[in-house]
């Protein structure tokens, strides 16, 4: 039987969405529209500004039928297309082409033609994983990106990128918004450029039109993707670079309406690419901060070589000291000697959390170049107990009480009722102090609130939390990066943290017991490691642990 709890589950969770998402659902669901096979409209002829090459990725094809993606490798022989026994994003990825336009792809131009004409014969028409929205989607994009690399699509495969494309344009993925709808539309536009006609024509207008609504919804003020997670910014940012790319290659096939829209849009990539940096560590990457992991978006440099390419000035954002990212709610302090980013954002939209973790009042901290304290990262998605592990707020470098999280995630993407944080306060008086609150345990006995206070010396790091409201248990977490060696001393109030460098910081706990426990660190997809992670049992519903170095 359904319990209470599990309706008032169901309730906080449904009751934030959208309209169009619950029809959206229904329609998604109970209407299938038919396979159109007309032959494809002619190609369309580019204009006298040339294709940039792409953001390149890693290379995914490793012989002539074998892939790696998620740290497996598999084969076409083995399993087919859609092999029932690959997990679900193992076979998204496969039906992406990625390594169309990956690293070297031109060195693998035979595999990809055979590849391209394979799908085409072993995919039945609008079966199976290849002909969800999602990745029919980002392969229509780079199907095309290919092309215009210098490669011939063969008539097979120009003849199915017109059905593919007819077939999404009544698939799109209304019911799940967010970047989901985002891919649906840049695929329209690429086809709708790609081809040439009336029916191109009404591909790129329904393909601008959702983009001109969600860009503005999607790209906040400061730049950040609104689901706030790193990985995802970076994967718009992509987007927006290749829809620059696109709208600038076929710059004479665009009305003059749809030329006022995209005039805003190297504002705004500048804007996301400012964003992007600010919340990488100094080793050039991504931080992990809702779900995010490394080697799913191209990389901040490679993002960077591209907006380079296409024309686009150098940043010219100043990253020392404080950079407040306002409206997506992250703060990164710059010291000499570390690198803080603190999270003290909401955990996205409320209609759209799916890839929301419960990490309010997170941080991640990095001292002389290296990664120290690290949220653990996302190596899986689905609906198993692991899933939901990594997304618990334990999982993160903040406060969890009577082993609860701090936002009701469930599942594998959703969430129910969530922390708001408040009381964010920016104090520089002889240090830097920055202080903020979140109510996302008040809906346990006792309204518990935490209430976190970072604050920077010259050569020290402290955090300090309190907890108001009465509970049974509470501990702040901080989890060590993989490559950190700790030493625990002075029966558990000191310590040291030793750096691949060479560099140590010490610590020292000023209010609370400290508990050393094993925990692993998932910074790519299908990738566990074993990792150190300090528990700091709060006292009197407080607890101080500050670090020190030379």
């Amino acid at each position: 039987m359904i319990s209470i709890r599990h309706i008032a589950r169901y309730w906080h969770t449904l009751r934030y969405l959208r309209p169009v998402q619950l029809f959206g659902r229904v329609w998604f669901r109970l209407l299938r529209p038919k396979i159109d096979l007309r032959p494809a409209p002619p190609c369309r002829v580019a204009g006298n500004n040339q294709w940039v090459l792409p953001a390149r990725r890693p290379i995914s094809l490793v012989d002539h039928d074998r892939f790696h993606f998620l740290n497996e490798v598999h084969g076409l022989s083995e399993h087919g297309w859609d092999g029932d026994n690959l997990e679900k994003l193992w076979r998204y990825n496969l039906h992406y082409f990625d390594d169309l336009n990956a690293q070297d792809a031109a060195a693998r131009k035979d595999w990809h033609r055979a590849l391209l004409l394979r799908w085409v014969q072993e995919n039945p028409l609008a079966t199976g994983t290849g002909w969800e929205p999602y990745p029919t989607s980002l392969r229509i994009v780079n199907w095309i990106k290919w092309s215009l690399a210098g490669n011939e699509l063969p008539d097979e495969c120009l003849e199915s990128l017109a059905v593919q494309t007819r077939w999404l344009a009544k698939r799109l993925e209304i019911h799940l918004l967010g970047n989901h709808l985002f891919a649906n539309a840049k695929a329209l536009v690429f086809a709708g450029l790609f081809f040439d006609g009336r029916e191109a024509s009404g591909w790129l207008k329904k393909g601008m039109r959702i983009l001109s609504r969600e860009i503005a919804e999607q790209i906040l003020a400061d730049g950040g993707q609104f689901e706030r997670s790193t990985m995802y910014h970076a994967l718009a940012l992509e987007d927006m670079l290749d829809l620059n790319n696109i709208t600038t290659t076929f710059a004479n096939a665009l009305p003059p309406h749809w030329r006022t829209v995209i005039a805003d849009w190297p504002r705004r990539i500048n804007l996301m690419r400012d964003w992007l940096a600010t919340m990488c560590h100094p080793d050039g990457e991504i931080s992990l901060f809702n779900d995010a992991a490394l080697g799913i978006a191209p990389t901040p440099s490679e993002l960077k070589r591209y907006a380079r390419d296409l024309g686009m000035a150098e940043s010219t954002r100043n990253l020392d000291g404080i950079v407040h990212l306002a409206q997506s709610g992250y703060i990164r302090v710059t010291q000499p000697e570390i690198v803080a980013l603190l999270d003290v954002a909401p955990i996205g939209p409320d209609y759209l959390p799916g890839h929301a973790h419960a990490d309010t009042l997170s941080f991640e901290l990095s001292a002389f170049g290296e990664r120290v304290l690290v949220n653990s990262g996302t190596s899986c998605y689905g609906l198993s107990d692991e899933r939901l592990r990594q997304r618990e707020t334990a999982a993160h470098n903040t406060v969890v009480v009577n082993e609860q999280s701090s936002s009701e995630v469930w599942a594998g993407f959703r969430v129910a009722r969530r922390a708001r944080p408040f009381g964010l306060e920016m104090m520089m008086h002889d240090e830097l102090q920055i202080v903020c609150s979140h109510d996302g345990y008040r809906r346990l006995p006792g309204s518990p609130v935490h209430t976190r206070r970072w604050q920077f010396g010259a050569k020290s790091f402290l955090i300090e939390d309190h907890v108001s409201g009465s509970f049974n248990h509470a501990a702040a977490r901080f989890h060590l990066h993989p490559a950190i060696t700790v030493a625990v001393s002075g029966h558990g109030i000191t310590g040291s943290l030793s750096l691949t460098n060479g560099r140590k910081l010490s610590w020292q706990v000023e209010m609370g017991e400290l508990e050393l426990k094993k925990s692993t660190y998932h910074p790519y997809f299908g990738s566990s490691q074993p990792s150190c992670c300090l528990v700091l049992h709060l006292h009197n519903g407080r607890s101080r642990i500050q670090f020190k170095w030379a």
